[in-house]
């Protein structure tokens, strides 16, 4: 019996005769299409609102936060526009007065030309100090956005960025500290408690206007990936099968093939990031949360952010995110402290 990695979802459908042509898979969400900036900017987003459909943009299987809690979290929003649901295309935190992590993913984006660059500083604002979008808080000007050097809009890896705010916020907050790599060691073992926090669609594809929370737990990492690989597999096989019997391959020769193709497919988390979630499922983050902060409390009563909203399941519809989902990504800060600290000193 042949053993490798994913074999065994291969063989299934290697066994089976020569299939029809599946059906197209259904057309890719415009959320999934645009940068979280341009869903807002463009009015997507309220169009979205307008006709709730799937989910697409949440801290799903949350509950509303109370005012007043969780005063490092903010709301990046369109500048120049009335703070709403539908201007609000990120979450981020304050770890300084000035300074706000988010993720490089909310704030890199692509052109008509497919061109990639960050955007420009007055063109988003950072809305301070209120749990709701409906005009409380202070709004503050951007002065400056830092993206990872090593970010790529083209995939998730390094996703991190710092914004510099024009100046400090007038309104009540708090900042939040990070994990250095020794304490991060301790956060990131599986089944430690985790709090996600963000604005965005509630469960059956509403806005929320509130900032919702949901307690969830770290999961391990090399278990994630191999539900993921496991997925993608069975996603793939169903075409390898049938390039297999149209090339007429032998057996062992697909086998072969097909085992090289595993070995070289990246797996989806990398050590820059975070597993959570829960094993039943229906609790996590998703696009519209991006950005914002994972925070793990602490013995003391005080918390730590170990890790941003980064990526999340699709539907299997095609649009927005899987609700059912039992996790999602979220970038590992502690990787990226050295990095922080040299910006934050070298932009005074």
């Amino acid at each position: 019996m042949r053993k490798g990695l994913l074999n065994s979802t291969f063989a299934t459908l290697l066994a089976l005769s020569l299939p029809a042509l599946a059906e197209a898979p259904p057309p890719p969400d415009t959320a999934a299409l645009m940068s979280p900036f341009d869903f807002a900017a463009s009015g997507a987003k309220a169009a979205r609102n307008a006709e709730p459909e799937e989910a697409g943009a949440k801290v799903i299987g949350g509950e509303v936060a109370a005012e007043g809690a969780w005063p490092w979290q903010v709301a990046l929003v369109i500048a120049g526009q009335p703070v709403s649901p539908d201007t609000q295309f990120c979450g981020g935190s304050l770890v300084l007065d000035t300074w706000v992590l988010t993720a490089a993913h909310c704030i890199h984006m692509a052109d008509d030309q497919g061109d990639w660059a960050d955007l420009d500083p007055k063109a988003i604002s950072v809305l301070v100090g209120t749990n709701k979008l409906d005009g409380t808080g202070d709004v503050v000007p951007v002065e400056k956005i830092i993206r990872h050097p090593s970010y790529s809009g083209t995939q998730f890896d390094y996703d991190i960025a710092l914004i510099k705010l024009a100046r400090a916020p007038t309104a009540p907050y708090k900042t939040i500290e990070v994990p250095d790599a020794n304490f991060s060691q301790v956060l990131n073992e599986p089944g430690v408690t985790t709090i996600v926090t963000g604005w965005g669609l509630q469960n059956g594809g509403k806005l929320s206007p509130e900032l919702r929370q949901a307690q969830i737990q770290m999961l391990d990492r090399n278990l994630c990936n191999t539900a993921m690989m496991e997925a993608r597999a069975d996603e793939a096989a169903k075409g390898f099968s049938y390039a297999a019997e149209v090339f007429a391959l032998s057996e062992d020769d697909a086998y072969a093939v097909w085992d090289q193709l595993v070995a070289k497919a990246p797996m989806p988390m990398s050590e820059n990031m975070i597993c959570s979630g829960t094993f039943e499922g229906g609790k996590t983050s998703c696009n519209g949360d991006s950005g914002g902060p994972l925070v793990v409390p602490l013995e003391d009563g005080s918390y730590i952010q170990a890790g941003i909203v980064s990526w999340g399941l699709s539907a299997s519809s095609g649009k927005g995110c899987e609700e059912t989902a039992t996790f999602s990504a979220y970038t590992n800060i502690a990787n990226f402290v050295p990095w922080l600290n040299e910006v934050i000193e070298t932009n005074p």
